[in-house]
């Protein structure tokens, strides 16, 4: 899709925010791992965990953008449409949305790769999920400051029923997304570094999380249980339930 003018005006007022601190304990590694202290004495996880906190560098991109067209199913931001209810539910009364990309670089990800431990891998793993998670929560809190909001949530292409396939669409309104925090999205449109996140924060009154919505009980990546009050609400149906590639 080509960028309009209200497109690159969001390119525009586009902004980077490079190496801010994430918050990472080995408690809550170990918990996510769901190992035992004594355990991980003796498989040496407090030294991996360390080495983890190392390769974490943070970088993400963001804009103001304004709701141009909704309907029950799709809305239309800076004349980019997306196409999802649950969003469009979400953003049903909003005008000013923010646009994102975020991630924690590629060498956590290469260390773990060309580690020969499976614990070391799965480890390092831990140690970049919950660095995603601190890091989307420090966006997150920086734009509430800088606009006056006092609650938001997010939602991103792959959750739910809204499509992966349009991560190009969301890429496309933030303009050189590579050049900026080298992020890129592959044939699958997938991204790269894989430990990346992309979406939408918006205000709210109340908190709002996927999984709300999600009926997937074993998923490790759970933030709250599933709400079938808040499904019909959004007459939500599972059946039509996204890819999922993104867990945040």
């Amino acid at each position: 899709m080509a960028l309009g003018s209200k497109a690159e005006a969001c390119e525009l007022n586009a902004q980077v925010l490079e190496d801010f601190p994430v918050e990472l304990s080995l408690e809550k590694t170990l918990e996510r791992l769901k190992i035992d202290e004594r355990r991980s004495r003796s498989l040496g996880v407090e030294n991996i965990f360390k080495t983890g906190v190392s390769l974490v560098h943070p970088r993400a991109i963001y804009a103001t953008g304004y709701v141009s067209k909704h309907s029950v199913d799709n809305t239309e931001i800076e004349d980019t449409g997306f196409s999802s209810r649950v969003l469009a539910k979400n953003l049903e009364h909003i005008e000013r949305v923010f646009p994102y990309v975020l991630t924690i670089g590629d060498s956590l990800e290469n260390t773990a790769r060309s580690s020969e431990s499976i614990t070391a891998k799965l480890v390092l793993d831990a140690v970049g999920d919950l660095a995603l998670g601190s890091a989307l929560e420090h966006l997150q809190r920086h734009i509430s400051r800088q606009y006056g909001l006092e609650t938001t949530s997010h939602m991103g292409p792959g959750q739910l029923d809204w499509p992966i396939t349009q991560q190009k669409e969301l890429f496309s309104i933030l303009g050189p997304v590579k050049d900026k925090i080298g992020v890129t999205l592959t044939e699958s449109l997938m991204m790269a570094p894989r430990k990346s996140i992309s979406g939408i924060i918006f205000p709210t009154e109340k908190t709002f999380i996927s999984c709300q919505l999600c009926q997937r009980n074993k998923c490790p990546s759970r933030k709250a249980p599933f709400d079938k009050e808040l499904s019909k609400k959004y007459a939500y149906d599972q059946a039509v339930d996204g890819d999922r590639t993104q867990q945040l």
